[in-house]
């Protein structure tokens, strides 16, 4: 996990990815997990950010993990079903914004 004052560094990105929050991530996209930031309003959680960030890390959301979105609910996609290596994970979109993905292949369609 990354000091939360630590930015994103875009330009270190491979052109031929996308990088997306996990929150944005549509059923069977792939890819790496290349930061995870907690960086949400103070308790907009339920807990402070350093507390969610210690939380995403004890369940397997580190860097360079691999990561594939298995299944959303139906209700307004939420929450998320993921698999994280070899673990499978349902998080709340909210907290999975905080999960930024390099995608192994650029994607052209958006959720409807």
């Amino acid at each position: 996990m990354n000091d939360l004052s630590v930015q994103l560094d875009l330009a270190a990105v491979p052109a031929d990815g996308a990088v997306v929050r996990l929150s944005e991530a549509l059923v069977g996209d792939v890819g790496v997990i290349i930061e995870v930031r907690a960086e949400s309003t103070p308790l907009a959680h339920g807990v402070d950010v350093h507390e969610l960030q210690r939380r995403l890390l004890e369940f397997g959301f580190v860097e360079g993990a691999r990561i594939e979105v298995l299944h959303e609910g139906a209700i307004r996609h939420d929450p998320i079903a993921v698999r994280v290596d070899d673990t499978r994970v349902a998080l709340r979109r909210r907290d999975a914004g905080d999960v930024f993905v390099l995608l192994d292949t650029p994607r052209a369609q958006a959720r409807p």
